[in-house]
């Protein structure tokens, strides 16, 4: 099935589920759904960037801060979280640190967000047709526009992580 046509999940303003429809319908009405962040690190601190795919329907080839994705119907945040990190980059078996709950919106669309963390060293078997590439760098490499272009909401995500000090303490 084309991404464009998946099924999502839709909510409303408290984010409670009011339905599903197709990511393109999600997309073009900027229906409210879920998503999530699931920023991996190694062990000495760094973060795993990715390079955004040139076939994405959203910001293609920008830099994502995190792997993770839209929620399908009947899946909770954590389910999404590890399937969305075993699917791009192949990180399975590990334990996700649950952060927080984010609004994020833009003229691309809006979403609740569910923010979560885990280490990992590798290997990394990248998704082609979400992952052109990736890398770790530690997180100064990250301050203001020195990686750029960056997708809007995982910059947004990685902000708030940042003040929260659940960064500060790696590395």
């Amino acid at each position: 099935m084309p991404a464009a046509e998946e099924i999502v999940t839709i909510v409303d303003e408290r984010d409670e589920v009011i339905g599903q429809a197709p990511r393109s319908r999600m997309r073009r009405e900027r229906l409210i759904h879920r998503t999530t962040y699931v920023f991996v690190f190694n062990a000495r601190g760094a973060l795993f960037v990715q390079k955004r795919s040139p076939g994405k329907d959203l910001h293609p080839g920008c830099y994502d801060l995190a792997a993770g994705g839209v929620l399908v119907p009947g899946e909770s945040y954590g389910q999404s979280a590890r399937r969305e990190v075993a699917e791009e980059l192949g990180v399975r078996g590990v334990p996700l640190a649950d952060h927080f709950k984010m609004y994020f919106e833009d003229e691309n669309g809006r979403s609740f967000g569910r923010v979560y963390s885990c280490t990992w060293e590798g290997p990394f078997v990248l998704q082609p047709e979400e992952v052109a590439s990736g890398c770790f760098l530690h997180p100064e490499a990250l301050a203001g526009d020195a990686l750029s272009p960056v997708t809007p909401d995982t910059r947004a995500a990685w902000e708030r992580l940042r003040a929260a000090g659940a960064v500060a303490g790696r590395g």
